[in-house]
């Protein structure tokens, strides 16, 4: 399937990401590194020509936050799409990662969000995602998570999304994915 041109950004750092939380659902605000994260998103979109893009983010407060730093100047209407919102880590909510079991595998980190009790699972994020991309009209920039965004960016491009360095969603960077491609943009 052939997807729109997009520009992903995850929120900025927050408290609970500093402090190595699961957040899910939950919120917490950005952190003064938060939000010159979101500041530095805003500079490199702001080098882009968006003509003709819809700008949605992720009702949480901190992708919401995010996208009114990194959006302003340069989006006229930002929508919120429940679609957009991160995986939900059930009764890890708010939980230290240290205190969670640790899965073997080739990215414990990753398996953490699978075996939470109570938790979302991928499966369901996947399909979440999948009825997100289906109704994308046209081209977009995205606020949203780092697992969700990892999610999408591996929906549309395959594999390779996961190829790069802040695979799990690069906070104060911008993913740029057109015909098939993701760049890294710094």
């Amino acid at each position: 399937m052939r997807h729109p041109e997009l520009y992903i950004l995850r929120h900025g750092e927050t408290t609970w990401n500093a402090e190595n939380r699961m957040q899910g659902e939950l919120n917490s605000p950005l952190t003064e590194k938060g939000l010159r994260d979101a500041a530095r998103q805003g500079a490199i979109l702001a080098a882009r020509d968006l003509s003709g893009f819809v700008f949605l983010t992720s009702p949480q407060g901190r992708a919401f936050q995010t996208a009114g730093i990194a959006l302003a100047g340069i989006a006229d209407h930002i929508r919120t799409d429940d679609r957009l919102r991160e995986i939900g880590v059930g009764d890890w909510s708010g939980r230290l990662r240290d205190e969670l079991p640790v899965p073997k595998g080739k990215d414990p980190f990753m398996a953490q969000y699978e075996i939470a009790p109570n938790g979302e699972g991928f499966a369901r994020l996947k399909q979440r995602c999948l009825d997100f991309l289906g109704c994308l009209q046209g081209p977009a920039v995205i606020v949203t998570h780092g697992i969700t965004s990892s999610m999408i960016r591996g929906l549309v491009v395959g594999e390779k999304a996961h190829a790069v360095r802040n695979t799990h969603g690069g906070q104060g960077y911008v993913y740029h994915l057109k015909d098939g491609e993701q760049n890294l943009l710094e």
